[in-house]
């Protein structure tokens, strides 16, 4: 069960002090680690990112766009342990050697009965998979879509209210279907706009 996972705790100076169970971790609001990986790609001279539509039956944020590849560091496992989430999420091999640290960032959304304060170890993926590359956990993910890095940043720094999305999803036949849509920040995981806009300058030191 997910939520009796246990996840190493840190206190509000980033000092381990102990394991809890990622139940107890939301409920009680401690800093756990959480390994981001953020796909981007550049095709015919444009920058794009990739984002993955969370499952509706997901028990936080079901339906939202979120990071590629994301998900809790367990209390047995370092960093580098994290690629397993991507190949887990969207069936992608990647190397940990092959990723670019965007260092570690950390934010804290605080919902009713949740309180998510998490030390996320993000990274940047180079990526040249198609949409048919990817294989998809259907119970975490189910979609795929990429936007133009451009716009991704003009929408968290408040320049545009949408931005166009395109991609699959899986429908609930199991079957891949084209999604393209403008979507605004509330299809977003909320995630505080200033860890966007800290995740966006990062990503535009590596792409120029």
């Amino acid at each position: 069960m997910a939520e009796q996972e246990k996840l190493k705790i840190f206190d509000d100076n980033k000092n381990l002090i102990g394991v809890a169970s990622r139940g107890d971790v939301h409920r009680i609001g401690y800093w756990h680690e959480a390994f981001h990986c953020w796909f981007i790609s550049n095709e015919q001279g444009i920058d794009y990112i990739y984002l993955q539509l969370r499952s509706k039956n997901k028990k936080d944020y079901p339906n939202l766009l979120d990071i590629t590849a994301a998900g809790h560091l367990l209390a047995d496992e370092t960093v580098e342990d994290g690629v397993r989430e991507i190949k887990e999420e969207i069936g992608i091999d990647v190397a940990f050697k092959e990723l670019i640290s965007l260092g570690v960032i950390d934010y804290c959304v605080v919902q009713e009965g949740f309180i998510d304060k998490e030390l996320a170890n993000v990274f940047l993926y180079r990526s040249k998979n198609i949409f048919g590359d990817f294989t998809l956990q259907v119970e975490e993910v189910s979609g795929i879509v990429k936007a133009k890095f451009i716009d991704f940043s003009q929408l968290w720094f408040g320049e545009k209210d949408e931005i166009q999305i395109s991609g699959f999803e899986i429908n609930d036949d199991g079957k891949k279907q084209i999604m393209k849509e403008n979507v605004s920040r509330d299809k977003f995981v909320p995630h505080q706009v200033l860890f966007y806009k800290e995740l966006i300058q990062k990503i535009q030191e590596q792409v120029g």
